[in-house]
C-alpha cells in the first residue's frame, strides 16, 4: 500500500498504530482487561474473527492485556483487509 493510502485508512480506525517491524509495516493495538480470563476471552474471539476471514494476527497475550498485530505476509507488508480485521477487531472489544 501507498504511504498516503496507509494515512488515510489509519485515520478510521486511530486507537491502532502503524509499527514497522524488520522492516514490514503493521497494524498494532493492545487491549487492556482487568484479568487473564478476560484477556483470553478476547483472543478466543479474536480467533474466530480470524478464522472467518482466514486472515490470521499475531496475538501477544499477558495478564490483563493482548496485544493483535495485523499484515499480510503475502503483501510483505499492509493491505486493505489488514484494516478491516483491524476495525472488526475493535467492535469485538465493545462487546
Amino acid at each position: 500500500m501507498a504511504p498516503g493510502d496507509i494515512k488515510k485508512l489509519s485515520e478510521k480506525i486511530p486507537e491502532w498504530e502503524v509499527a514497522t517491524d524488520e522492516g514490514i509495516s503493521r497494524l498494532q493495538r493492545t487491549f487492556s482487561f482487568k484479568d487473564f480470563r478476560s484477556a483470553i476471552a478476547f483472543t478466543n474471539k479474536v480467533g474466530e474473527l480470524a478464522e472467518a476471514g482466514q486472515h490470521h494476527p499475531k496475538l501477544v497475550v499477558e495478564w490483563g492485556k493482548v496485544t493483535v498485530i495485523w499484515w499480510t505476509h503475502s503483501a510483505n507488508g499492509l493491505h486493505m483487509n489488514d484494516f478491516i480485521m483491524a476495525a472488526k477487531t475493535s467492535e469485538l472489544n465493545a462487546d
